[in-house]
């Protein structure tokens, strides 16, 4: 599972009409903001998100009443999903895939995967205050697994495995900064007291799971059925 897709926007050729990008299209890139007030929930899971004055869409249109199909609930609750792992639909739908071939709970299984991907690991640790910071943190080799670097934010954690930040990372500010405000780690994750190393001890349950916003994962199962 590759982390690096290309970005997909709008791209016009010359003399031809640019080719409309879907409304609903979240992609990972781009204002954290933007897309919070886009899928009408706080996804970044800051104090000072914009969505909680302004609770609708950007745009001249975004306070017109539309119609909530069922068909709109599920894509709206795949694409929270996914911006809050940020991660493309090309990527996504492979770990529905996995997922699907399990013999649990599909949408548990989904979250799950999501769950203990290093650089999500790598965040519950309180390494960084963002899922963002933390994925720039292993695209960078500052996260070792089991004493070896990794480099890969799609990296698949198992339980057992311990994870160690390098040295030079250990005397960035961002780093140090994280430690001090961010929460202690879940129940399946288990840190040191000097902050810098810390293993997963199980798979995550789904109740212990600290989304920034509320998930329904079945609505995503349908939405692929």
């Amino acid at each position: 599972m590759t982390d690096r897709e290309p970005f997909r926007g709008s791209r016009s050729v010359v003399g031809s009409a640019p080719e409309r990008v879907p409304c609903m299209a979240v992609n990972k890139f781009g204002p954290r903001h933007r897309m919070c007030r886009r899928l009408g929930v706080s996804i970044c899971g800051r104090p000072n998100c914009p969505v909680n004055k302004r609770p609708y869409p950007p745009g001249e249109h975004g306070r017109a009443r539309r119609r909530e199909t069922e068909y709109h609930l599920r894509l709206l609750e795949k694409q929270k999903l996914r911006a809050m792992y940020g991660i493309g639909e090309r990527q996504f739908r492979r770990y529905f895939a996995v997922a699907n071939r399990t013999k649990g709970v599909t949408g548990e299984e989904l979250l799950r995967l999501l769950e203990t991907r290093l650089d999500a690991v790598a965040h519950r640790m309180g390494w960084s205050l963002s899922l963002r910071q933390a994925r720039q943190l292993v695209s960078h080799g500052h996260v070792r697994v089991d004493g070896r670097r990794v480099d890969v934010p799609s990296f698949g954690v198992r339980p057992g495995q311990e994870l160690e930040l390098s040295d030079r990372a250990r005397a960035l500010i961002g780093v140090r900064e994280a430690l001090e405000l961010q929460p202690d780690p879940p129940p399946y994750l288990e840190r040191d007291p000097d902050g810098v190393r810390g293993r997963l001890v199980q798979w995550p349950e789904r109740a212990e799971i600290p989304l920034p916003a509320a998930v329904d994962e079945r609505l995503i199962v349908e939405h692929y059925a």
